[in-house]
């Protein structure tokens, strides 16, 4: 459920700040919250206590504060915990737990991390050359599928690529449809792909 966003949101000094609430399997209730640059004190100002806090984003920055920031809160059977991210473009996070893993996979800006689904613990992280669109997952896959906006790839529990391909147009969308993984690039063009191997699919 996506939330309005909190404040004005006409000021030119003062962040929006947007809220998403996602419940996952397994009990975890997630609480996502996201400010554009220079919006962490918007966010941070009233992160709820109680649980281990981990922040990211100085794998992105020094100063990750002067970024679009963004924080994540899991609360499950087993404890609770935030992480907190940073990015250099604003950008709306995404959350995917990836249940025989124990991973919640969160993609933000360049970067993907894979985080202990029960603790919070970061177990790796992947930088892309272009901004994120997504991140995807399916029981019949033994990796996730990652969608930048030049290129996809694959990554394995512990991190490591299982394949990737490159993409001349821009891809502006990405989905997984019957067993297949459909991109729409920025000029409408769609391009299908095998999620196992990432072999394309299309017939000349």
């Amino acid at each position: 459920m996506t939330l309005p966003p909190e404040g004005p949101g006409t000021s030119h000094t003062t962040p929006v700040l947007h809220r998403l609430t996602i419940q996952y399997p397994g009990g975890l209730a997630g609480r996502l919250r996201w400010a554009g640059t220079g919006g962490g004190d918007a966010i941070f100002a009233n992160s709820e206590a109680g649980g281990s806090l981990a922040d990211h984003g100085p794998l992105v920055a020094a100063d990750p504060d002067r970024l679009c920031r963004a924080e994540l809160r899991i609360e499950g059977p087993l404890g609770t915990w935030t992480a907190r991210f940073a990015s250099p473009v604003f950008d709306e996070p995404q959350g995917m737990l990836w249940d025989s893993a124990g991973l919640l996979l969160v993609k933000y800006g360049f970067e993907a991390y894979a985080l202990a689904s029960r603790t919070g613990d970061l177990r790796w992280h992947h930088t892309s050359g272009t901004p994120l669109l997504s991140v995807m997952g399916s029981p019949r896959l033994e990796h996730v599928i990652v969608q930048s906006e030049v290129e996809t790839f694959a990554l394995r529990e512990d991190g490591e690529v299982a394949w990737r391909a490159a993409h001349s147009d821009v891809v502006t969308a990405a989905e997984l449809v019957g067993g297949r993984l459909v991109l729409t690039s920025y000029g409408g063009l769609l391009q299908t792909l095998d999620p196992a191997t990432g072999r394309s699919l299309d017939r000349a």
